[in-house]
């Protein structure tokens, strides 16, 4: 049913609750998981040589440290993890890169660090909820 899962992470709770479903999921069904970090360059711009590009780069080496996190726990649970990092607008960058990867199964938090009121949908999954044109799951 699923062999291709997407989890996006941005270390947030409700991130790493969206990372144990997609571990699980994958390991009953044999899939692959891609764990994705997007550098929001809406939030911070994408600057050449100044004090926002070194946030930038400190974003870009959060992001792939916390990737690795997700490779680590595959490890753990005999699952493939493709990474990547990248930067853009995050609902945007998750979309693309799910159509990409023919992504059978979107799995996110739903109130990551873009959103703070307990119970509502974080921006991000709400876009990527409605523009992902497949099976959405939040965590």
């Amino acid at each position: 049913m699923y062999d291709t899962i997407l989890v996006p992470t941005d270390g947030s709770d409700p991130a790493n609750r969206a990372v144990e479903h997609a571990m699980e999921i994958a390991e009953q069904f044999d899939a692959t998981v891609h764990a994705m970090y997007v550098v929001d360059t809406d939030r911070y711009g994408e600057p050449a040589l100044s004090s926002a590009e070194i946030v930038l780069q400190e974003l870009q080496e959060d992001g792939r440290g916390l990737v690795a996190d997700v490779v680590e726990q595959g490890d753990s649970h005999g699952v493939t993890v493709e990474t990547r990092v990248c930067h853009g607008t995050p609902h945007e960058e998750i979309v693309t890169y799910a159509d990409e990867i023919d992504a059978d199964l979107v799995i996110l938090g739903y109130q990551g660090h873009s959103h703070h009121l307990r119970g509502h949908m974080g921006s991000v999954a709400d876009r990527v909820a409605h523009a992902a044109g497949r099976p959405v799951l939040t965590a």
